[in-house]
């Protein structure tokens, strides 16, 4: 299971809000061995007086959440990493400079989804990858 939040300024996230969704979830898709079903992305919109990022930013600047359930390798997070850093950064134009990414996990049985715990759902992809 994983939810993707994104933050970015609502003037440059509402025109490429449907290209950066599809570039994260084939990185998903491909790094962390997704389904092609299973997309839960939420764009948060912030307006230029809501959101104060670090100097050398410019207004492409975005922040990319991940939370997992616990499980895949530190070698597949960083790959999904440096994969978002480069599809973004090639397909959309945005520099590597303007993206910042975290991945927050949990374990399953904090989970609920479908009317049960994260350890109690049958899931149809691997988790520990």
């Amino acid at each position: 299971m994983s939810q993707v939040k994104i933050y970015g300024l609502r003037s440059h996230l509402s025109e490429i809000k449907a290209k950066l969704s599809d570039v994260i979830h084939q990185c998903v898709v491909e790094a962390l061995q997704f389904p092609q079903n299973k997309r839960a992305h939420r764009f948060i919109n912030l307006e230029k007086d809501d959101f104060y990022y670090p100097e050398g930013r410019t207004d492409a600047y975005i922040i990319i959440e991940f939370m997992m359930i616990e499980g895949r390798t530190v070698e597949t997070k960083k790959n999904l990493i440096k994969m978002l850093f480069e599809q973004i950064s090639s397909q959309l134009g945005i520099s590597v400079t303007d993206i910042e990414i975290c991945i927050m996990e949990s374990p399953a049985a904090n989970w609920g989804f479908r009317g049960m715990t994260g350890d109690e759902v049958s899931l149809n992809y691997k988790i520990d990858v």
